[in-house]
């Protein structure tokens, strides 16, 4: 009988010159560099995305509440102001009126007229 002995078979070398495990750090590097992109691009881009987005619900929240603030506002002066409606009006437009003239006063001057 013949002597069996195992046969070597080569090892599974690499390329001369290269790490055995050089696909593994290959793919490292390569996830790494797309994570990275991905933070630089991807993360700014969904913060303002998201900015903008709660940005229009709390505008479109602001429009719904003002008049029904001014509603109540009117009937809670109506009911605490004895006399005709009249006077609750003159208050609210008087008070507007502050507003408007504050806000006038600190507009841009000598901006360019379009």
């Amino acid at each position: 009988m013949a002597d069996a002995s195992p046969t070597e078979t080569p090892a599974a070398g690499g390329i001369p010159g290269l790490p055995d495990d050089w696909p593994q750090q290959a793919t490292t590097r390569v996830v790494d560099l797309v994570d990275n992109v991905r933070s630089k691009t991807a993360g700014p881009a969904i913060r303002i995305s998201r900015a903008i987005v709660y940005g229009l619900v709390a505008m479109i929240l602001l429009i719904i509440a003002m008049p029904l603030l001014l509603i109540g506002l009117t009937r809670l002066l109506d009911y605490a102001i004895p006399g005709d409606i009249w006077r609750v009006y003159a208050i609210i437009g008087g008070a507007f009126t502050a507003l408007g003239l504050f806000l006038w006063s600190r507009r841009p001057r000598g901006a360019a007229r379009a």
